[in-house]
């Protein structure tokens, strides 16, 4: 089993900066995150968008990382967890680019998942969007946890807001530079959610 992906190139010829894997929520896919890529305005940054493994129960195009109905929760996550592990670390020499300015980045679950297993890899930074913390995810690794940008809206209805303060507790008490911004919004990604993320992007890699 391998996770499938978009991949978007850069709009020139030259070298990509950087790559940015971002993964996507409970129910949705690979192609809603594609259609924020314009917005993001990274031209220079190399996208890799993989599809969750498992279907979505209440969908046929939605896709997920693990089960959040209450009488499967979690189920999956292990898979997930190795699937995801083995994706990035193969990506240096599908992309060329090192993990070293590589940003892993979600939204929701795929905050979650951005958390859990990019806390355990050399990364260049991570960034998580209206995420939480996996139950005993994040422990203090050997290397150190890479930068990371939590962004939350403060009237998220799905995950709340409290779910950022604690990961963002958790981190700083590990020592992890942490750059935290709560907007006025729900669950969702807004234009400024963007803007903050492109701005840690070029300050991590640029």
């Amino acid at each position: 089993m391998s996770l499938q992906f978009i991949n978007v190139s850069t709009a020139s010829s030259q070298p990509p900066a950087g790559l940015i894997v971002t993964l996507h929520g409970w129910g949705a896919n690979a192609e809603d995150v594609a259609s924020l890529l314009p917005l993001i305005n990274l031209p220079d940054y190399q996208f890799v968008l993989p599809d969750a493994p498992f279907p979505y129960p209440y969908s046929p195009v939605g896709r997920a990382w693990y089960d959040l109905r209450v009488e499967n929760m979690y189920q999956g996550l292990a898979e997930s967890r190795q699937l995801l592990t083995d994706f990035l670390e193969s990506l240096e020499s599908s992309t060329g680019i090192p993990l070293s300015r590589t940003i892993l980045s979600g939204f929701s679950q795929g905050g979650a998942m951005t958390l859990d297993v990019g806390s355990k890899l050399p990364l260049a930074g991570l960034v998580v969007m209206s995420g939480y913390l996996h139950p005993d995810a994040v422990m203090a690794a050997k290397s150190g946890i890479p930068p990371t940008l939590i962004t939350h809206g403060k009237y998220d209805e799905v995950v709340p807001l409290q779910a950022a303060w604690k990961a963002r507790e958790t981190l700083k008490s590990l020592g992890v530079a942490i750059e935290y911004h709560e907007f006025n919004m729900g669950h969702e990604i807004h234009p400024q959610t963007l803007e903050v993320l492109r701005n840690f992007v070029v300050n991590v890699i640029g």
